[in-house]
């Protein structure tokens, strides 16, 4: 009998959790005692993961508080953030506690569509316009068959793309509270099968690299995916002298030979000084789809000097974040979204906004600390 035989009949209970990590202590000959130390029901778990053995603990910390002024996240936050790196979480709280000695960030929500793009076999170009006007044509139905699968979801509109006898339809859905990929794929693909029946064409794959999911991608960067979202803070020069240890034109030299310049040479889609640790550290905490960081990461942040001190903005144009379904039910993470007010329905955008502006303080404090020369130093005291 092999190892996977013994086990394939394990159901999701705390019994059937031990069984399979004392299958793999024997196989491995490593005692999983940490991993092992789950304290909640494995049963919570069961759409989240298989074959579960236990659970990995993330050191927690948090920030703030932060003050937010947005459109649906307005006051002060603690933002949980999961991470194993070490200065991050004192960095962001430096640059959060700087925003809102300001006034707080300036947050709000521009576009908010998650995507999904199947590709199609045609007979040519011909072929393909003749299905593109097909859909143009019969909307009505192809928006009936997608949103017949799901409660929440609503489709937005349908952006075809042809190359020969490749066509790709990029689908544009509004998913509510849910980050919404699974929503997504679910209805597209009842949209599809509708659009083979109308045109005999061939799907090939319902996700054909156009939506375009957990890659960097210039449609994205440009066009949007999920939450697209800006914040802006100004902060008075005295704060950015007594606090930050810099100056305004010191901060504003250091973000555009690094973020515009060093940006444009690499031909990074991210113009940011490190706008993935945040997303990342956030997603885990609040449990999102931390691959999706990849998209997150596609941020340009600017900096510019103002009859304050100086100006600083961030747009996150691939904000891919939800409050239910996914992760969020794990008792943690839940716990992690609730510090903020951001559990449960109705609440996805407020934490879209929240995110926004602790990426604005991430990218704040570490540009004022590559500024002044004090990065090397922050981390050598407290990442090494």
């Amino acid at each position: 009998m092999s190892f996977h035989d013994g086990l394939r009949n394990k159901g999701r209970t705390r019994a059937d959790m031990d069984d399979r990590r004392k299958a793999v202590e024997s196989f491995t000959g490593v005692k999983l005692e940490h991993a092992g130390n789950c304290t909640f029901d494995p049963i919570v778990a069961e759409k989240n993961v298989e074959n579960m053995i236990g659970t990995t603990q993330v050191p927690l910390g948090f920030v703030g508080p932060i003050k937010v002024n947005g459109d649906h996240a307005s006051g002060e936050f603690l933002v949980p953030l999961a991470t194993t790196e070490g200065a991050l979480v004192a960095s962001v709280n430096r640059g959060a506690s700087i925003i809102s000695a300001s006034g707080g960030a300036e947050a709000i929500i521009i576009k908010d569509e998650m995507t999904r793009a199947p590709v199609f076999r045609t007979q040519g170009v011909r072929d393909s316009k003749r299905v593109v006007d097909w859909v143009d044509q019969h909307m009505d139905e192809v928006r009936s068959a997608a949103e017949a699968t799901t409660g929440h979801g609503k489709l937005v509109k349908v952006r075809a793309f042809a190359s020969g006898r490749s066509l790709f339809l990029r689908f544009s859905y509004d998913t509510g509270d849910a980050m919404g990929m699974n929503m997504c794929t679910i209805a597209t693909e009842a949209a599809c099968r509708l659009i083979e029946e109308g045109t005999d064409i061939k799907l090939i794959s319902v996700s054909g690299n156009m939506c375009v999911d957990k890659k960097p991608a210039a449609i994205n960067f440009i066009d949007g995916r999920g939450k697209t979202v800006l914040a802006d803070v100004r902060v008075p020069a005295e704060l950015v002298g007594d606090k930050l240890h810099t100056t305004p034109e010191a901060m504003v030299e250091t973000c555009y030979r690094k973020n515009l310049v060093g940006s444009g040479m690499s031909l990074s889609y991210g113009s940011n000084a490190h706008a993935a640790n945040m997303l990342a550290a956030l997603y885990i905490a609040t449990g999102q789809d931390a691959a999706q960081v990849v998209e997150g990461s596609m941020v340009s942040t600017t900096c510019e000097p103002c009859d304050e001190g100086v100006y600083l903005s961030v747009r996150l144009p691939c904000l891919e974040v939800g409050t239910v379904g996914g992760g969020t039910r794990l008792p943690c993470q839940s716990e992690a979204l609730s510090m903020m007010g951001c559990l449960g329905a109705g609440k996805a955008k407020k934490l879209a906004e929240i995110a926004a502006a602790l990426v604005l303080a991430g990218e704040l404090s570490t540009l004022a600390a590559q500024s002044a020369g004090e990065l090397g130093k922050a981390h050598k005291a407290l990442g090494r």
